[in-house]
């Protein structure tokens, strides 16, 4: 699976990216069919202190999951938004293996 990821209005360091990459494909296991996933971490000009925005976008035959998470950190973004994906690719192999069944 190939992980793209992008940072918007700052420059990630080397091992926010490496933790992130690792992250992301940890999800291989959960869904056999993933195409590749896209990471988005973004920094929002506001007082709050949740400002860091990760999205994670994944792409298998026939959709697109996609989660957004509001952190402190990126890192507690990465956890909280594969977390959540993990929940989705559980969700949509069970949809799959439901449609070949009937």
């Amino acid at each position: 699976m190939k992980v793209f990821t992008q940072s918007v209005n700052f420059n990630a360091d080397k091992s926010l990216m490496d933790f992130t990459q690792k992250k992301v494909m940890s999800l291989e296991k959960y869904h056999d069919k993933i195409v590749d996933a896209e990471v988005f971490l973004k920094v929002q000009n506001t007082s709050d202190k949740e400002n860091k925005i990760t999205e994670i976008k994944i792409n298998i035959p026939g959709s697109e999951l996609m989660v957004k998470k509001e952190a402190k950190t990126f890192e507690e973004g990465v956890n909280l938004a594969v977390d959540s994906m993990k929940r989705q690719l559980k969700r949509s192999k069970e949809k799959q293996k439901d449609s070949l069944i009937s």
